[in-house]
């Protein structure tokens, strides 16, 4: 039986950064590159492209429900249908050859949020605070990517791409500060990427992965115990969604690629049964 369907199909460069708005019962999602900011209602089957910027790497829900979005150049702003967008933050030093790649809030309303190599230099993993300063995390990250957190919130995921590896970090949610990495999923080289991700409420890791063509489950120790094929070769996030958090939505890629080379679903959101629920992501608190 067919676990998953096409629900949208705008044939994205890179879609990415699923995320479900509560408030609204809508998922929203990206294309990175072409800063198309799309949004689906499952209420009624329509979706749309709502926004556009030159470039959007992520975004998170704010507590008052407007969106914070991380762009290219180190630049981040907080969108308002109807009001236009706030600039937040102008840029970072460094990154103005950059861009945002996938961004998670956490408990305290604080944003992780990673930027993609460059020929110079390796990723970056930054933490935006509430107050609106920015703190460099980690530094000499191959490609930052999915990110989450354990159930008793004092854990944190990283997703590195470039070394193909997910990585759990002691998360200490007073200060924002993560230590003692142990890596905790790892894929050989040249196999599949490990892109975005997310935790469900039995604390497994669900797991995208970019040039596999799937999505894959891990239980909390890293191993294998399900594994969802698409017919896209670039699966690069998944979200939970729905008023229980019941129902599976993942982002595929294209990329400058044709279909024929990356699959008929390449580019496409898809909606799938997880048989599993998800927990309800943390919202920023970012003050603007």
């Amino acid at each position: 039986m067919t676990r998953y369907e096409r629900v949208a199909d705008y044939r994205s460069h890179t879609g990415e950064g699923p995320l479900w708005h509560p408030d609204e019962e809508r998922l929203y999602w990206v294309d990175i590159p072409n800063g198309d900011l799309f949004r689906y209602d499952p209420a009624t089957d329509e979706h749309e492209q709502c926004f556009d910027r030159d470039v959007v790497g992520g975004f998170t829900i704010q507590d008052d429900g407007s969106l914070l979005l991380f762009e290219d150049g180190g630049r981040i702003e907080r969108w308002v249908e109807g009001a236009g967008t706030t600039t937040v933050v102008d840029g970072i030093e460094g990154e103005a050859d950059s861009r945002f790649n996938d961004v998670i809030a956490d408990p305290r309303g604080r944003v992780f949020c990673g930027t993609m190599p460059t020929d110079d230099r390796s990723g970056r993993l930054y933490r935006l605070d509430t107050d609106g300063s920015v703190t460099t995390v980690l530094e000499e990250v191959g490609l930052p990517n999915g990110m989450g957190f354990t159930l008793d919130r004092r854990r944190f995921y990283f997703t590195d791409s470039g070394n193909g590896r997910i990585d759990r970090y002691d998360y200490d949610q007073a200060t924002g500060a993560i230590s003692n990495p142990e890596t905790v999923v790892e894929v050989d080289e040249g196999e599949a990427i490990p892109d975005g991700m997310a935790v469900d409420a039995e604390g497994y890791l669900w797991s995208a992965r970019w040039d596999g063509g799937c999505l894959v489950r891990h239980d909390p120790t890293g191993a294998e115990v399900a594994r969802i094929e698409f017919p896209a070769r670039k699966v690069s996030s998944v979200t939970f969604a729905g008023p229980d958090l019941s129902t599976g939505y993942v982002t595929t890629a294209l990329t400058d690629n044709s279909r024929d080379e990356e699959g008929d679903g390449a580019g496409a959101l898809f909606r799938f049964d997880p048989d599993a629920v998800g927990v309800p992501e943390f919202r920023s608190r970012v003050q603007i």
